[in-house]
C-alpha cells in the first residue's frame, strides 16, 4: 500500500491535492480515549457513514499529520488532541464521491474530561465503546480501532 501511495505522488504532481480527480492523499485520525475504553466518531454529512474524523489536505499543512490534527480537531471541536506517537496508524484506499482517497490514518489521543462538538461537515458525532464500533461502522473503521488499540 505504502508503495501505491509514493507511486501515485511520482504520477501526479498535484497528487496531494483534492483537485487531483485521479485521487489525492487525505488525513485522518481516530479519536480515542483510551481510559474510558472509548472512540469517538462522525456521522459524515455527505457519505452518510461512521467515520473518524479527516479530510483533504490544505496548503497551510506542513505534513500529513499536521493534516490529520487539523481535521480530527476541527471536526471533534476538542482542543488539546495529541497524536499517537510513531506516525500513522495504518493506511487505507477507499473510493468517495470525489475520487479515490489515499488516506494516511493517526490516531488522536482525547485529554481526560473531553467534551466534543459538533461540526458543519457532521449529521451526528458520537462516542463508542469499543465493542460497539463494528456495529455501526465499516470494515475500514473497525481495522483502524484495532490497530489503535493494539499501539496503545
Amino acid at each position: 500500500m505504502r508503495q501505491a501511495y509514493l507511486d501515485h505522488l511520482d504520477t501526479y504532481p498535484d497528487g496531494m491535492w483534492k483537485a487531483c480527480r485521479d485521487g489525492h492523499l487525505t488525513a485522518s485520525a481516530l479519536v480515542i480515549d483510551p481510559d474510558a475504553g472509548r472512540v469517538l466518531l462522525t456521522l459524515h454529512r455527505k457519505l452518510r457513514m461512521w467515520l473518524q474524523m479527516g479530510g483533504h489536505c490544505e496548503p497551510q499543512d506542513a505534513t500529513l499529520a499536521e493534516a490529520a490534527l487539523r481535521e480530527a480537531t476541527e471536526e471533534s471541536g476538542i482542543a488539546g488532541l495529541t497524536l499517537l506517537p510513531g506516525g500513522p496508524v495504518r493506511l487505507d484506499r477507499h473510493h468517495t464521491p470525489c475520487a479515490w482517497h489515499l488516506d494516511v490514518q493517526y490516531a488522536a489521543l482525547a485529554p481526560g474530561g473531553a467534551v466534543a462538538a459538533i461540526s458543519d461537515e457532521s449529521l451526528d458525532l458520537r462516542w463508542f465503546g469499543y465493542d460497539e464500533v463494528a456495529a455501526v461502522a465499516d470494515a475500514s473503521v473497525v481495522r483502524l480501532v484495532e490497530r489503535t488499540r493494539a499501539l496503545l
